[in-house]
């Protein structure tokens, strides 16, 4: 085996790897988690100021 070789067979696994991740990261079943994951910046906001927040954004669309 030469250096081209080992190169092309690390690349066909990293893009194997890739893929793989791309199918576990948008899978239907995570996406509970991610949804909850990705509102945590939110969860210190006082109820009122969500329910003000989600108002305005309803009356602007």
């Amino acid at each position: 085996m030469d250096i081209g070789t080992l190169r092309g067979l690390g690349t066909a696994i990293v893009l194997i790897a890739f893929i793989g991740m791309l199918i576990w990261a948008f899978s239907g079943k995570r996406k509970k988690s991610f949804d909850e994951a990705a509102n945590l910046p939110f969860a210190d906001e006082p109820e009122s100021r969500k329910r003000d927040d989600q108002a305005s954004r309803s009356k602007s669309e």
